[in-house]
């Protein structure tokens, strides 16, 4: 054998091969993607994209590293359950860089999430004056604390002496580092007429049934049972701040503490929007934020507000824009420092380089949208030294205009051209044109889909039959007529974020589109000056707050009406048909699989033996509605449950009204018990909209509703879009999709840039006259989409 001519072995692995994939609605899928590659996964919305990106290949890599570690470190690690796929081999490490929302901690902010607030404060605790300490003396999540103690010194003989320590920090002590304070209304946490046995405490949780409730009855700092208004002040201050106490309650040791510190560290330490709707009901009803009078929001200590380098403080730093702090730091010049410049120069750039220079390192990363959050994400890659890495992508363009999805092609291109393997689940014709290689999911979705329909190259999808196939060069066209508004929306000297005074008027009682690059406003324009309220129904792309438990049944109300015909139809309590209620199977507590924690492997989830997956007691199962059970109901498709649930027996008009909404937003493939958690962000968005569609709004203010829709499935939206207008509501939609545009009665088009350079109204009127008009950046793309 000559060595030659021969490839080695090692070079051989070429590709990530995948046999028999069935995670979700997979049926059997056997694919073979190029290494080193830019591979594009395309199909309608639930056709099974990420089900085998994420859901095999991803989840499978990630297994694969876990398993790596020590038994001690994995048992603080999840547990991640082996993907149903016969073959898996081939793959690398994979990075996913999906569209979660980054840290709910209040503390977390862009300069935090990402290495540039790290060395800002390096460069100022070297260049700044006063000097007032290491880097951690400009970190506003470092506390300044002093301790004195007794250490053993041996000077020839072993004696103790006494010494004290400090430490310098940058957080503002009034507010802890997170830049409010909060004023908490005493009179939402109780009924002062009742007493603590009575349920005076009308915290969520604390209820006097609940552990909360047994230890404030049972501590033994007050009397249970006298009302709250005839407390002593002693006695109040327990109830409301008294320190941490170790006490016995039904001989059970426990440490009690006041209500005001026991709601700060179990509800405000938190993102607000990352709680549960009662309780976020609940805090928006009894805490005021207000900005912190100490630190003015900086978040920081007056040593590190006070010390700068050229009269700029590292708070002022942290609030410029990032394209103007890039400029401020290249004019920097200090030979001591000049590495740590040249990587802070290196970091600030990739910012704008992504579209995301507008953005400031003191924006809290809660705030941010899916797409900016993965944008920000990308920013830790980009410098990255690591090759032969398997980088996942879930739609890079959601959030993007047409003008930046260029720039982002660039930056998925430079990952590939590095030697990674690049996956990229998408849906944007301008994307999916740059693949190497295109895997088609499909046909349908849901259980019409899960199968491969196209592997191969742009072209060959381009000439195939498939759905993708066939609306890949789709374009929208102009209408020839547009529809005259019933009134109009004034807004008057708007100034959120970025926004510079604007005045303009929205049209009612027509599809009005707010577009602009990234950054130019759209939002704060939309949900900052259109006032929320009587008639107004604001529909974002927000995670729903659901467990596994939650599924589109529980999540739109359709459940209710269900429940309470299969219990006036079998003569019985609503209660039985309830998986997270009495009709719950005992052995899975209703989740339908049992998940085992096999310690040092991986978990495993298993379908539950004694209900056989269908979540209820068996003899529940035997009562029915129109000759089926409560679970073969849940297991229907929404577009056989409209058709089950409109005549005959199992006529019920009230869920059949929320199933032909569930139709009309796209969804009709999804399976009535669908945990909430398996949806995609686009799926999200539409259960919502469905939801309130039923509501009395007049007004619907719509945040990038086309987020993970396939062009076949927009012109679908376009026409729920005019069946809402045409029904006398208004609706305005912040969105980037050409085709919307085509399809608005009028445009609001906002820039001309991002940030600091937008903020500003550019151009008011039809799209035909935006295409005739020209010169803003949407002007020129929407043109050259309608080929005008």
């Amino acid at each position: 054998m000559t060595r030659g001519t021969d490839v080695h072995a090692a070079d051989s692995h070429e590709m990530i091969r995948v046999h028999g994939a069935r995670v979700n609605n997979l049926k059997d899928v056997s694919v073979e993607i190029p290494k080193r590659r830019l591979t594009v996964f395309t199909g309608v919305s639930g056709s099974g994209k990420s089900s085998l990106v994420f859901g095999t290949i991803a989840a499978e890599s990630q297994r694969l590293i876990n398993e790596t570690y020590s038994a001690f470190v994995q048992g603080f690690m999840p547990t991640l359950a082996r993907p149903e796929v016969d073959v898996l081999d081939g793959l690398t490490t994979a990075i996913i860089v999906d569209q979660q929302r980054l840290g709910a901690d209040p503390r977390s902010t862009v300069g935090t999430a990402t290495d540039a607030n790290a060395m800002l404060r390096i460069l100022f605790s070297r260049l700044a004056v006063p000097h007032i300490g290491p880097p951690g003396a400009y970190a506003f999540n470092v506390a300044s604390v002093q301790a004195s103690g007794a250490i053993k010194v041996e000077k020839g003989a072993r004696r103790a002496e006494k010494v004290t320590f400090s430490r310098t920090g940058g957080m503002c002590p009034r507010c802890e580092g997170r830049g409010a304070v909060t004023d908490i209304d005493l009179t939402q946490l109780y009924d002062d007429t009742k007493s603590l046995r009575e349920g005076a405490l009308t915290i969520p949780g604390y209820s006097v049934d609940g552990w909360y409730g047994r230890i404030y009855t049972g501590c033994g700092f007050f009397d249970p049972d006298k009302p709250i208004a005839r407390f002593t002040k002693r006695e109040l201050h327990d109830l409301l701040y008294k320190e941490p106490t170790k006490i016995k309650v039904e001989g059970v040791n426990l440490t009690y503490e006041g209500l005001i510190p026991k709601i700060q560290k179990s509800f405000l330490a938190k993102d607000v929007d990352s709680l549960q709707p009662h309780v976020r009901a609940f805090v928006e009803r009894a805490v005021t934020f207000t900005v912190c009078p100490d630190c003015a929001g900086t978040r920081l200590s007056e040593g590190a507000r006070t010390s700068t380098i050229d009269g700029v403080s590292i708070a002022d730093a942290c609030a410029m824009q990032i394209t103007d702090l890039a400029e401020w730091v290249r004019g920097l010049d200090d030979p001591s420092v000049a590495p740590l410049l040249t990587a802070l120069g290196h970091s600030l750039d990739s910012f704008v380089e992504i579209g995301l220079g507008y953005l400031s390192l003191d924006r809290p990363s809660g705030t941010l949208s899916g797409g900016e959050a993965q944008r920000v994400k990308m920013i830790r890659h980009l410098g990255s030294s690591l090759t032969d890495v398997t980088y996942v992508f879930d739609e890079p363009t959601t959030g993007l205009h047409p003008h930046d999805i260029q720039r982002m092609n660039g930056l998925l291109l430079r990952l590939r051209d590095k030697g990674n393997t690049v996956l990229v689940v998408e849906h944007k014709p301008e994307t999916i044109a740059i693949a190497d290689h295109v895997v088609d999911l499909g046909p349908g979705a849901g259980t019409g889909g899960g199968a491969v329909c196209f592997e191969g190259t742009v072209e060959g999808l381009r000439a195939s039959d498939t759905v993708t196939g066939r609306h890949l060069d789709d374009r929208a066209s102009l209408k020839k007529t547009v529809r005259e508004p019933t009134g109009a929306l004034e807004i008057r000297g708007a100034d959120a974020n970025n926004l510079r005074g604007v005045d303009v008027d929205i049209p009612l009682g027509v599809l009005v589109a707010v577009t602009g690059v990234a950054g130019s406003g759209k939002s704060s324009l939309v949900h900052g000056s259109v006032p929320e309220g009587e008639g107004v129904v604001s529909v974002d792309q927000g995670a729903i707050k659901g467990s596994r438990r939650s599924n589109p049944a529980t999540y739109t109300g359709l459940l209710d009406p269900i429940r309470k015909a299969f219990a006036k139809a079998n003569g019985v309590k609503p209660a039985l048909f309830s998986a997270n209620s009495e009709g719950a199977c005992p052995t899975c507590n209703g989740v339908g699989v049992v998940y085992t924690d096999l310690a040092m492997m991986a978990g495993v989830a298993t379908t539950c033996e004694e209900c056989e997956g269908r979540r209820f007691q068996a003899a529940v199962l035997e009562y029915r509605l129109g000759g089926r059970d409560i679970s073969e109901v849940l297991a229907m498709p929404v577009s056989e449950a409209e058709a089950f649930f409109a005549e005959g027996e199992a006529r019920i008009p009230a869920a059949h009204r929320i199933l032909t909404r569930l139709s009309d937003v796209g969804l009709g493939y999804l399976t009535l018990g669908q945990p909430l958690t398996t949806l995609s962000g686009g799926e999200r968005q539409r259960l919502k909209l469905a939801t309130h569609m039923g509501d009395k709004g007049g007004i619907y203010v719509l945040d990038e509703p086309t987020a993970g829709l396939h062009l076949a499935d927009v012109q679908q939206l376009l026409g729920l879009l005019d069946r809402l207008v045409d029904s006398g509501k208004s609706v305005i939609v912040v969105e980037h999709h050409q085709a919307v545009m085509a399809h608005a009665d009028w445009i609001i088009d906002l820039g001309p840039g991002a940030g600091h350079d937008g903020g500003r109204v550019v151009f008011e009127g039809t799209p035909a006259d935006l295409i005739t008009h020209g010169s803003t950046l949407t002007g020129r793309h929407l043109g050259e989409y309608v080929g005008e």
